[in-house]
């Protein structure tokens, strides 16, 4: 048994591989919330004095390293800051981790005193947060979104790890539902892509390996979706590059403050 569980994991890992978030607190627990406290003396002109803690919501097998990398350079903006690592590395039922997200949110506002969170959020986690932005009263919750890659309407990268006979998706029911046709993206799309007041915001790379096509991480209804490479055709970001990426950190930054988009090109 074990060993079919290391080689679902593993054969899930190759074919859909985005570092998952740690909460700088142990995420299965509730209880626990990790804010930074960054002093507003300490702000970039961008980051207001009262502006929203951001969560950043990672996805799918990874360690909490992977996004620390961002989380400081919102932390050096002057943002408080926290992450959040999906229930049991993002392997279950993505509407599992919407509601345990959920209560995370709700401890983030009650240890800032914060009304609204921002999200910035990458690969699943971006439809974990739509899900609970969308059907577990996160509107109310959320003022910005901010997607990085993040299969909106699937990725067919999923689809083959059915189609080279390795059944569906291993096993993996969040790989299951982040396929091309599933039943949760049905859901999570039907209607409003993008409901509530939030400002929804997503950001996709050509050369991105794990979301394909790349239009899929798009959002439609009012959604502002850049393309790193609309604007910086040179600039090569893969799909673990976007939480790396100068360019695409600039893009982060300019949505949280409602600034116009206009990526730095040559940002490190």
């Amino acid at each position: 048994m074990l060993s079919r569980m290391i080689l679902a994991a593993t054969t899930a890992a190759a074919a859909l591989l985005v570092p998952a978030t740690a909460a700088q607190a142990v995420p299965q627990r509730a209880t626990t919330v990790t804010v930074d406290a960054a002093t507003t003396a300490d702000a970039a002109p961008l980051a207001a004095a009262d502006a929203n803690p951001v969560v950043v919501v990672g996805g799918l097998i990874g360690i909490s390293i992977a996004y620390e990398p961002i989380a400081a350079r919102l932390r050096a903006d002057g943002y408080r800051v926290s992450i959040y690592q999906l229930p049991g590395l993002g392997f279950g039922d993505i509407r599992d981790s919407a509601r345990s997200l959920s209560s995370y949110v709700d401890q983030v506002r009650a240890a800032t005193g914060a009304a609204k969170v921002d999200l910035v959020t990458h690969s699943e986690g971006g439809l974990v947060s739509r899900w609970y932005v969308k059907f577990l009263g996160g509107a109310a919750k959320v003022d910005h979104y901010i997607s990085l890659g993040s299969p909106q309407y699937g990725t067919y990268v999923a689809n083959i790890v059915n189609f080279l006979g390795l059944g569906s998706c291993a096993g993996i029911v969040a790989c299951q539902q982040m396929s091309i046709g599933s039943s949760l993206l049905a859901d999570l799309n039907g209607g409003d892509d993008t409901p509530g007041a939030v400002r929804w915001t997503t950001v996709r790379t050509w050369q991105d390996e794990l979301v394909r096509p790349v239009g899929n991480a798009a959002l439609a209804d009012g959604a502002s979706n850049v393309l790193v490479q609309a604007w910086c055709p040179l600039r090569i970001v893969g799909h673990l590059g976007l939480v790396l990426d100068g360019t695409t950190y600039t893009i982060v930054r300019q949505a949280l403050a409602d600034a116009a988009i206009h990526p730095n090109c040559f940002a490190l």
